[in-house]
């Protein structure tokens, strides 16, 4: 149950997060990392951080760059320039 509950905190994490950016590119790599920031942290309460980061990054990376800049926006990224 608290697997489930972590994982459907950090899909809804990263698809809210992964908005910044406006290329799918740089979308990408700024809902990567802020889903692999997120998942390490939660993975970290669950046991594995390290694996948390992983599922995290992918997700935010995956939200980030199949999520259109004109459907969620939340400005530039401060990654990509």
């Amino acid at each position: 149950m608290r697997a489930t509950f972590a994982t459907a905190l950090l899909l809804i994490a990263s698809l809210s997060l992964a908005a910044c950016g406006q290329s799918p590119g740089c979308r990408a790599v700024t809902g990567g990392a802020i889903g692999a920031g997120g998942g390490a942290i939660l993975g970290a309460i669950g046991g594995n951080a390290a694996l948390g980061a992983l599922a995290g990054g992918v997700a935010g990376a995956a939200a980030g760059g199949l999520t259109s800049p004109h459907a969620v926006s939340a400005g530039p990224s401060p990654f990509c320039w």
